[in-house]
């Protein structure tokens, strides 16, 4: 592994492991999104003048008017979309950074991810492809409130920005027994909700208050 991703001082490795101690205390239980956490370099999808608060719970900027979501948040949503199985198809809607990305796309065979902002997308593709040398992602610039048919059905879905409405597309891509994670509500009420197909219907649980970017419409 290069300098640049086994990182120095506030990006070492040690302080991947402090950020796994905490993660372990907060609750994730689940060993292979723990390993994945402690492995998976999140100073590189951050700007450099950020890297020294990289592991930090925290969301920080990453243009766009986007954010990186909290270590904690991607942990749970993935330990929530792995629970009891592993699903070998699932859908990314909102690439972002590529930070959940790498996390999914290194514990199951197949990651779809869409994004409707393009040079996000593209800077999420060159740091999974040159730098962590992943080769099981399908990218897509798109509004992610259509999914990605082409591919449909997903064992899983996750969505990383909150629309008001569960998009009625996404519940339509869920394979029966597949699940999605998404947050939704109004800004300051939103929940994160867990749907599982069971046949033609689906049955929620809602985890707990969440805050994300929006989930918007169009591409830009």
């Amino acid at each position: 592994m290069s300098v640049e991703l086994r990182g120095i001082g506030m990006t070492s490795q040690r302080t991947r492991d402090r950020l796994v101690v905490r993660l372990r205390e907060a609750g994730i239980q689940d060993e292979r999104v723990l390993e994945v956490m402690r492995d998976t370099p999140r100073h590189i999808f951050v700007d450099e003048a950020l890297a020294s608060r990289a592991y930090e719970d925290t969301s920080l900027p990453i243009g766009f008017s986007q954010t990186i979501s909290q270590p904690y948040i991607v942990a749970h949503m993935t330990e929530v979309l792995l629970k009891d199985f592993t699903p070998s198809r699932v859908l990314e809607v909102g690439t972002g950074s590529g930070y959940q990305t790498a996390v999914l796309a290194q514990l199951v065979p197949e990651v779809y991810t869409v994004e409707r902002i393009a040079g996000l997308q593209e800077q999420a593709r060159q740091r999974l492809a040159r730098q962590l040398r992943l080769s099981n992602i399908r990218y897509k610039h798109s509004d992610g409130n259509w999914g990605w048919k082409q591919y449909a059905p997903y064992d899983g879905i996750l969505v990383t920005a909150a629309p008001e409405e569960v998009p009625e597309e996404l519940f339509n891509q869920l394979a029966e027994g597949g699940r999605l994670v998404i947050p939704s509500g109004p800004n300051g009420q939103q929940q994160l909700r867990v749907y599982t197909r069971d046949g033609e219907s689906m049955k929620e649980s809602v985890l707990g208050t969440v805050s994300f970017v929006p989930l918007l419409t169009g591409e830009s």
